[in-house]
């Protein structure tokens, strides 16, 4: 795939007085500033305080138990588990499920009733930090949250870890056709972001994921590319065909983003790619309105002088990449750190080969946007090149040099609101020097009544 290939937004994106000032899509930028639902299921996390760390949630109310489904009527008794013994290393013959002390529940002993289910674990990375005696509750839709370890009930609903807990890892840059997506959930990604394929195998995809005991990491999916007629990626073998759809008019763009959402889309993807045709700007702003009407988010893959600057101009929320055909002067950079999201993907450029100036220029570029505030998502664009399915350690060791502390890295590949869970049998590690390596150990498990190992 020819080098193909998240600070918050606001709420209400303020005009600048800089010479980007349309990026932000003026005062009349409304659902396509705010995209609420999509800050909160990507969107970057604030290191959490103090205060925060020490506040958690009062024990549940009789209100809030009962909204959860009655529990059964007795059941005989379930002889106690034993203790989780030590971790086992990453790669040893013996480590799976009995050896790490995980005790998986089939479909047959989910906890019965759909109640509650509970993990504890030594540690628990979530909303930001390491934390100790936290436990997480999962409820019936999935959901998960941390509460104070005492909560926890103990017996069938409740599984216990040594290491550490934390959500779902996601890689939010991958082409599922050009991958073995079980192989790369079982290296540790819990999530991916499937940015351009043919619709209908992807959703074929994202619904496999969702049965019980599937070993696909989940998928949110964008459909097809949305490009200019002739334009990128259609003029690549990669590309399968029914993979792009072409848009011409204001009109298109609506039809477009019409149909990906029918077909289950919950991104939109387009490209400008100055090596070939592109969408005309009002056709792409096009784009973006009908998106933000339906409160989906636009990403956009830029490539070439002035594709950054088309994005931020139409509005778009994400970049697929981080720029790196030309350095990105000072005042578009921080108009794209005021609201929009990068996704990483620097290791597409040399793939760990020493001294790519490609990614010696993504990596500055990646650097000050931080700098100014501007949030980014791990992503690899997994397809393009020998990349490792599943974490990659390059890509995070990058992350890091653009500037990302442990905690920023782990806020980048993981969801504010998750209903998937990863897992350090051997624990977090948030030395600098060895974290990557460390949450290369991940194995990812289903936080839902189907609790089960990869």
């Amino acid at each position: 795939m020819s080098t193909d290939p998240s600070s918050a937004s606001p709420d209400v994106c303020e005009t600048p007085s800089s010479p980007a000032a349309a990026c932000c899509g003026g005062a009349e930028g409304g659902a396509g500033c705010a995209l609420a639902a999509f800050k909160r299921s990507s969107g970057p996390r604030p290191t959490v305080t103090v205060a925060e760390e020490t506040t958690f949630p009062a024990p549940p109310s009789v209100a809030e138990e009962t909204t959860f489904p009655a529990p059964p009527s007795p059941a005989p008794a379930v002889p106690a588990q034993p203790d989780p013994p030590a971790p086992v290393p990453a790669g040893s013959p013996s480590a799976g499920p009995a050896a790490s002390g995980l005790v998986p529940a089939g479909p047959g002993s989910a906890a019965p009733g759909g109640r509650v289910q509970w993990l504890v674990a030594e540690s628990v990375w979530w909303g930001g930090r390491l934390r100790t005696g936290v436990a997480l509750r999962v409820a019936p839709n999935g959901l998960v949250k941390p509460v104070p370890a005492e909560l926890a009930p103990g017996g069938e609903d409740t599984r216990r870890f040594a290491g550490t807990l934390l959500p779902g890892l996601v890689d939010a840059h991958v082409h599922s056709a050009l991958v073995d997506l079980g192989t790369v959930r079982a290296g540790g990604i819990a999530e991916v972001w499937d940015l351009g394929g043919v619709p209908a195998r992807v959703a074929e995809l994202a619904e496999q994921a969702r049965e019980a005991g599937s070993a696909l990491p989940r998928v949110r999916y964008a459909g097809p590319f949305l490009i200019a007629p002739g334009g990128y990626p259609s003029d690549r073998a990669w590309a399968p065909a029914g993979s792009w759809r072409e848009i011409v008019t204001v009109a298109d763009a609506g039809a477009a983003v019409a149909e990906a959402s029918a077909a289950g889309a919950t991104l939109i993807k387009v490209t400008a790619h100055a090596g070939g045709p592109q969408l005309e700007l009002p056709v792409l702003s096009a784009v973006v309105a009908a998106a933000h009407a339906s409160e989906l988010p636009v990403v956009v893959h830029a490539e070439g002088p002035g594709t950054v600057a088309a994005a931020c101009s139409a509005g778009a929320d994400v970049l697929a990449h981080t720029p790196w055909t030309e350095r990105i002067d000072d005042s578009l950079l921080q108009a794209c750190a005021q609201r929009m999201r990068w996704i990483s993907t620097l290791d597409i450029h040399g793939w760990g080969r020493p001294d790519d100036p490609d990614r010696e220029v993504a990596v500055d570029n990646l650097r000050r946007f931080i700098g100014a505030g501007g949030t980014v998502r791990y992503g690899t664009d997994l397809g393009n090149g020998p990349l490792p399915a599943g974490i990659n350690v390059r890509e995070i060791r990058l992350l890091q040099s653009a500037g990302l502390t442990p905690d920023g890295v782990l806020t980048a590949m993981t969801e504010s609101g998750s209903s998937t869970v990863s897992w350090l049998p051997g624990g977090l590690d948030p030395d600098p020097e060895r974290f990557a390596d460390a949450l290369a150990t991940a194995r990812v498990l289903d936080a839902d009544s189907r609790l089960h190992s990869s």
